[in-house]
């Protein structure tokens, strides 16, 4: 029984370990996002953060009610790459340490 203890422990702390890593790869990950035509680009972090928003002068010519619509558009297009990314590392990072494939998918 002590053994099958060490074991979950160790297990435990490999998978804080991994969980870390990933964490500070996706902080570190730059996803862009933009709005329909490009007009507008938004770049998060691999968590989300916002980082950066570039507005063309042809969106600026558009009107501040119609540049509010397009920054908003590039950045659920942002997160929703942002998103898609931590899952993906996540999966991988689940796949590393045997979790069956798929078993987070109700997650989604």
């Amino acid at each position: 029984m002590q053994n099958l203890y060490e074991t979950v422990k160790k297990a435990q702390m490999v998978v804080q370990v991994e969980a870390v890593r990933v964490q500070k790869e996706l902080a570190a990950t730059e996803i862009e996002g933009y709005c329909e035509g490009e007009l507008i680009k938004v770049t998060l972090s691999g968590n989300q953060q916002p980082i950066n928003v570039e507005i063309t002068e042809a969106a600026m010519e558009l009107g501040a009610e119609k540049v509010s619509e397009l920054v908003n558009e590039a950045y659920k297009d942002a997160h929703q790459r942002s998103v898609q990314a931590m899952k993906e590392r996540m999966a991988d990072l689940a796949q590393s340490i045997g979790m069956p494939a798929g078993l987070g998918d109700g997650l989604k």
